[in-house]
């Protein structure tokens, strides 16, 4: 603390009347020493009052899974019903997980409690979970000080799940970009399989599916691998040579990790896996001893450009100094601030960091964590699993029941023929509700028409399901069905729907960038959530061409067949270097595919 005393002797404007010399003013003997009595009475008076500007947290919402607690000591019987229907109702909101704030008011002021009152506070959270059937994790307790002289006082925050009654286990696709080399696939096989790597590839070979993925040690193909989180927030992979029904019995929590390609040759891959398969976020992994390399940044511009929440892992910090490490760091930051990106990067570097990492990606879209750590000695691995354990899903409850009420929409992402089942068809429920036996139609073929069939069994994450909500991935056994029938691209829909099918449509949207120019009778692959052919320009609504970064409404024409669209999805074209992004505003139906756009 700065001597009060010595300060205000010093100050040119305290100085005694008629009190000089040649060298400048100074202040008489008796005057500093009263000066200083009065300056000490104040900073003790100071020291006692001393009581720091008290933190908020934002004021509770009545909506969301976060909910308030001052303290929970000794609720009477008619009070416990109370609470016990409240954490209800947030569990409800999170899709099965809850996050309380112990010794916190409702407008956000953090009080805290005493030791005695936190443990009778975090026994009654206990004894709720237990009459709701669900599990408390204690995430972190902090000390909050206001004065010196007061008892410590702590606010905890704690996790409830609980899985719901109408599905087996809460379920977040993840998917994983990054350029080639960069340390995806094992990543994810660590994390996956429970074995740190040996340093040269061992965890990255079971997720791979071809023979030339081995040899080369690059993936090409759109892989899935699984996670669990039991209901106390443990992890539940392949390690103890559990199967994939096991893991998904055992887990509350589900991360499916979709594994993509990160060669420029394969781009076209890495499109379709995040335009289709719909993932909730997106880990882009980086190589700490490269940096920012090869298809980084555009892998960093399509999550962007999709509006996919993005965190980023920085892997192989074994392999470099700490000096490389921290300019990778300081790379990925001054990328991740400039004008296109807007993000605010946050370094996680310990348990508490990881926390508050999760629950602000999901609450502030600018939030962009950094994780730094390796697959072979296992540093800063389990802040990502903290991360993955707490990250709660994007979308709530009120939107899931009102996607759940519309009419049934599965798009066709794989097709598979397996021995003794038949025809196999993979993808994600857009909306509705599917359940065993359920007759729908699937199309469009060539022609524009759609075709009839059943729904035998479903599966999801490899274990039997009877029924599929929307949002949920799986897949479908349509037992004899002809397979040649089908393709990707397709979507089987309700017989009660009548969907729109066109090889003409309009789009409004931004060229992100073109060599030249862009005009009529140019040609470009589009990317329409599982769509994906190519269309040539019809016309540009009110300009004879475009140039890079530019806007306008253009009519596309699919130079194959015709492709089920809907209204506002979004659109990614590319050619070569060629990139643009956009929204469908009108769709015109074959009847009026001899109309002009």
């Amino acid at each position: 603390m700065v001597d009060l005393t010595e300060s205000v002797a010093s100050t040119p404007g305290h100085v005694g009347h008629g009190q000089g010399c040649s060298n400048g003013r100074k202040t008489s003997k008796k005057s500093r020493t009263r000066r200083g009595k009065r300056g000490k009475r104040r900073r003790n008076k100071r020291t006692r009052n001393n009581k720091t500007p008290p933190p908020f947290l934002p004021p509770e919402a009545e909506d969301g899974n976060i909910e308030y607690k001052l303290k929970l000591v000794n609720p009477t019987l008619y009070r416990f019903e109370h609470l016990a229907t409240q954490l209800k109702w947030r569990l409800q909101e999170g899709r099965g997980e809850a996050l309380y704030q112990i010794g916190v008011e409702d407008n956000g002021l953090l009080v805290g409690l005493t030791e005695a009152d936190m443990k009778a506070s975090l026994k009654t959270l206990k004894r709720m979970a237990e009459k709701v059937g669900a599990d408390i994790t204690l995430l972190r307790e902090r000390e909050v000080d206001y004065d010196l002289d007061r008892t410590t006082r702590k606010i905890a925050e704690v996790l409830v799940r609980k899985v719901p009654d109408d599905q087996q286990f809460l379920d977040l696709r993840v998917a994983v970009l990054g350029n080639v080399d960069s340390g995806k696939s094992t990543l994810l096989g660590v994390l996956t399989q429970g074995e740190l790597d040996n340093g040269r590839g061992r965890a990255r070979l079971n997720l791979f599916r071809h023979l030339h993925e081995i040899q080369t040690g690059r993936t090409s193909s759109i892989s899935f691998e699984i996670l669990g989180f039991n209901s106390k927030g443990e992890v539940v992979n392949y390690s103890e040579s559990r199967t994939a029904e096991e893991i998904c019995e055992s887990s509350s929590k589900m991360i499916t990790f979709i594994d993509l390609a990160g060669h420029h040759k394969y781009l076209k891959t890495t499109v379709f896996g995040l335009t289709s398969y719909c993932p909730d976020f997106a880990m882009l992994v980086v190589s700490a001893n490269t940096g920012i390399v090869g298809t980084t940044r555009e892998h960093l511009g399509l999550a962007m450009a999709l509006k996919v929440p993005i965190f980023i892992v920085v892997s192989k910090v074994d392999l470099c100094s700490r000096g490389t490490v921290e300019r990778t760091v300081r790379q990925l930051e001054r990328v991740l601030k400039q004008p296109g990106c807007n993000k605010v990067p946050m370094v996680v570097s310990n348990p508490d960091d990881a926390v508050t990492a999760a629950q602000q990606f999901t609450q502030s879209s600018c939030v962009t964590p950094i994780f730094t750590l390796s697959s072979v000695s296992g540093d800063s691995l389990d802040l990502l699993k903290v991360f993955l354990n707490i990250l709660p899903p994007l979308s709530n409850s009120k939107e899931q029941e009102e996607l759940m009420q519309q009419l049934t929409e599965f798009q066709v992402d794989e097709i598979y023929s397996v021995p003794d089942v038949g025809t196999v068809v993979g993808g994600t429920l857009y909306s509705g509700v599917c359940r065993e036996g359920e007759r729908l139609v699937v199309g469009p073929t060539g022609e524009g028409r759609f075709l009839r069939l059943k729904v035998g069994s479903i599966q999801r994450n490899r274990s039997a399901c009877r029924v599929l909500r929307a949002g949920q991935a799986a897949t479908l056994a349509l037992g004899n069905f002809d397979r040649s029938l089908l393709r990707k691209g397709m979507v089987m829909v309700s017989p009660k729907m009548n969907p729109t099918i066109c090889c003409q449509f309009e789009a409004a949207i931004v060229l992100l960038f073109h060599a030249k120019t862009f005009r009529r009778g140019s040609q470009v692959t589009i990317h329409v959530g599982n769509v994906r052919q190519t269309a040539t320009v019809e016309c540009l609504h009110g300009k004879n061409e475009l140039r890079t970064g530019e806007r306008a409404v253009v009519g596309f024409h699919f130079i194959k067949h015709p492709e089920y669209l809907r209204l506002g999805a979004k659109l990614l074209f590319r050619e070569g270097v060629t990139k643009g992004i956009g929204h469908v505003t009108r769709l015109f139906p074959p009847s009026q595919n001899h109309q002009k756009p």
